[in-house]
């Protein structure tokens, strides 16, 4: 009896969060079966109030922007049949919810967003100070790896009641994570072919350092509906690579590495 109980339960459960899942997200492009990137969404992090990280005389927002620009620039040149959206194109806030409506609405096959990292070692000059690109995608149970995650959802708490806008993202409530599963899993394995794609071309041919592909709780990441990388593009708070990062010959390495990445991930799709 207990283990028909447990049964029916769950049952009702997974058909309660799926009557939720068809509501909250109409322009879900779950329902593709197939994989053709037909349109890339360009999400520059941060933005208006919310400046992300620091460095000693810039901040993320601007170089994501600038970065996000580029890249749109080029794909534009160089890969005309892909059309691409951006989630801002100048110095707006963007809440991370319309980030991925937009994303969703406009029936993209593939979020790149782009960002820069920072550690707590300050801005200063030292010895053995972080470095690197970091490519991230979503994973919902890894905690031990959630403080990049903590710190690109903090504009989360910058929104007028985001209680109630966030609500569905409580990974404690089963409902969620069904929720949440449904997002992500059928894409997960583009996603992480794409992070691999991208840190391939960062280090192989940029010679950049990289700490890698790593999953975390990004919220962006969790409700875009299609394959989605989140790009740390290197550690803006290093002086070393604040001035990569602010330079043009450095926004362009980086806009070609992903470009090269996109177009090996495109023909990847290709030849499944």
């Amino acid at each position: 009896m207990y283990h028909k109980y447990l049964r029916l339960l769950f049952s009702g459960l997974i058909l309660s969060s799926w009557l939720l899942l068809s509501s909250f997200t109409p322009a879900d492009t779950i329902k593709a079966v197939g994989f053709k990137l037909k349109t890339v969404v360009i999400d520059a992090g941060h933005g208006g109030k919310d400046g992300g990280a620091k460095g000693s005389f810039s901040n993320e927002k601007t170089v994501a922007l600038s970065i996000a620009k580029k890249l749109q620039q080029a794909m534009q040149a160089q890969m005309p049949d892909i059309a691409t959206v951006m989630t801002r194109s100048d110095d707006t806030f963007i809440e991370l919810n319309r980030r991925s409506a937009i994303a969703n609405q406009n029936q993209g096959n593939l979020f790149v967003s782009i960002h820069c990292n920072s550690s707590p070692e300050g801005t200063a000059y030292r010895a053995n100070k972080k470095s690197g690109v970091m490519l991230l995608v979503y994973g919902m149970h890894r905690l031990n790896e959630q403080q990049e995650a903590v710190r690109e959802n903090a504009s989360i708490f910058i929104e007028k009641n985001y209680q109630e806008k966030y609500q569905s993202y409580d990974e404690s409530d089963p409902a969620n994570v069904i929720i949440l599963k449904a997002f992500t899993q059928k894409y997960r394995k583009q996603s992480v072919l794409f992070g691999e794609l991208l840190n391939n071309e960062f280090t192989n041919n940029d010679g950049r350092p990289s700490i890698g592909v790593k999953e975390q709780g990004v919220y962006v990441l969790a409700h875009s509906a299609m394959p989605a990388v989140l790009i740390e593009t290197g550690f803006i708070n290093n002086p070393d690579e604040e001035e990569y990062l602010n330079s043009d010959e450095g926004q362009q390495q980086i806009v070609q590495s992903i470009i090269r990445a996109i177009q090996a991930y495109r023909a990847s799709l290709t030849a499944q």
